[in-house]
């Protein structure tokens, strides 16, 4: 009879898969053996994988490059990183490497931008897509580095408002862009984002406050769809109305040049993820082609802003079972040393899946649990995967520790959980290593931060 773990995954999916192989009934991540990390770090433990960020990056270029050479598109491709979906220096400073351009969304990352320039990752060449609602703060650094003659800040307007505060700061003409208002997903709670200028608004707004404006030059069109890029009506006819309003926009403003589709693109949550990426961005261009064509108008230069694809899959976080409870006769809670709550806040905040496996004990026999937190919060929990209902893992022993790993995590879950700050029930935020590979393709580690110490979060809380 197959009963163990490893049978289990066999039998359930295609296994092994890039990133994830089992050698001696052990999990390796990227050719790295799990278990030699967690004896030398110990749990709970956040990992960062930096070559994951670099292979994201080529592979969003290839992808485009490919579907615009396939139907003989004109325009060309900009990749630029969503900067709020992590903020790390060292996930900056391997965007910089890769060569991407940056999409910021408040005042801060304008001087995250500064620090990158001082520190010589960062030249002034490269696009800067200022995105979100303009506080004063932000508008004035957005000045500030475009009057320190950065050659490329677009600045999305969000609203109509946002024009005059910002001309009043710019000593020299400076890019703009606007972003549609899409309609949301019929699901969604309201109809339309609160994000951006309404459809109809936006080529009467240009001929009224922006055409005869010398300080100001319209180069972007900005879309974003809040559930992704996604093969369905849905998506497909928000898309088309944003190419139909930027082909107006382009027969009375023939300087605008761009069209930003935001980001979207989707990360692996299960071992049973699917996604056609290579159809997805040839259907984009193709349509984008084809509308601009058909109204004589030529092709625009096309953004994306790739954060949780760029980052998503180079993030895990390692746990130990503490323990295990029989609560009744169908639940059986594994009790893990940290938090969903404070650590993966996705996994409650927004009822999100990620790729969870065992790392070590895969030749055991598997049975189904519920995993819990370390809070006394009844929502610090995590029941089922991405593709099913429930949870199985090797069958616990308390002669010997199981773990576990939660991967595809680097995106927004500390920006979201506020890492270093006071957790819920004062759970300290895990030791983080980043992983990283020298010339010679040799594995390197190193010690980002060491698990939050107690002194810190009574020093937040004025003791």
């Amino acid at each position: 009879m197959k009963n163990k773990y490893i049978n289990l995954i066999d039998q359930t999916f295609t296994f092994p898969q890039p990133g994830f192989k089992v050698e001696g009934g052990e999990l390796f991540f990227h050719n790295i053996s799990l278990m030699d990390i967690i004896k030398q770090y110990g749990t709970p433990l956040k990992i960062s994988y930096l070559p994951k960020i670099t292979e994201k990056i080529n592979e969003a270029r290839k992808l485009f490059g490919v579907a615009m050479a396939k139907s003989l598109y004109q325009g060309k491709y900009h990749f630029c990183y969503c900067t709020k979906s992590s903020h790390y220096s060292f996930v900056l400073d391997r965007v910089m490497e890769s060569g991407a351009h940056l999409e910021t969304s408040s005042a801060f990352d304008i001087n995250i931008i500064e620090q990158l320039v001082e520190d010589g990752n960062l030249d002034n060449s490269k696009y800067i897509i200022c995105n979100g609602f303009k506080t004063d703060a932000y508008l004035e650094n957005i000045a500030r580095i475009h009057n320190n003659r950065f050659a490329n800040v677009v600045v999305i307007l969000d609203n109509k408002e946002e024009l005059d505060r910002l001309t009043k700061l710019v000593n020299r003409p400076i890019q703009i862009g606007i972003r549609v208002a899409a309609e949301e997903d019929p699901k969604f709670e309201f109809y339309t984002s609160r994000l951006g200028i309404r459809y109809r608004d936006i080529t009467p707004f240009y001929v009224d406050a922006i055409r005869n404006n010398k300080m100001v030059k319209l180069k972007m069109l900005h879309f974003f769809i809040n559930t992704g890029i996604t093969d369905s009506a849905y998506y497909w006819n928000e898309l088309l109305k944003c190419i139909n309003v930027y082909t107006a926009l382009k027969i009375v403003c023939p300087e605008i040049d761009s069209l930003n589709i935001g980001g979207g693109f989707p990360i692996q949550d299960s071992l049973g993820f699917e996604y056609d990426f290579e159809y997805m961005a040839e259907q984009i261009v193709a349509q984008i082609k084809e509308n601009c064509n058909a109204r004589s108008v030529k092709e625009p230069d096309i953004f994306t802003e790739f954060g949780s694809y760029t980052v998503g899959e180079s993030g895990a976080i390692l746990f130990s079972i503490l323990g295990q409870k029989q609560q009744n006769d169908r639940e059986k809670w594994s009790l893990i040393d940290g938090s969903f709550l404070t650590m993966i806040p996705d996994t409650w905040g927004l009822n999100k899946r990620f790729l969870m496996l065992a790392i070590n004990n895969w030749n055991d026999e598997y049975e189904r649990v519920l995993l819990g937190g370390l809070t006394c919060d009844s929502d610090d929990y995590y029941n089922s995967e991405a593709h099913s209902n429930a949870i199985y893992l090797p069958k616990f022993h308390k002669d010997r520790t199981q773990y576990i790993g939660f991967f595809h995590t680097g995106a927004y879950q500390d920006a979201v959980s506020g890492v270093g700050g006071v957790q819920h029930c004062l759970i300290p935020s895990p030791k983080h290593i980043v992983i990283d590979r020298d010339s010679m393709g040799e594995i390197t580690t190193k010690l980002f931060s060491k698990e939050q110490s107690y002194k810190s979060m009574m020093k937040i809380l004025g003791y």
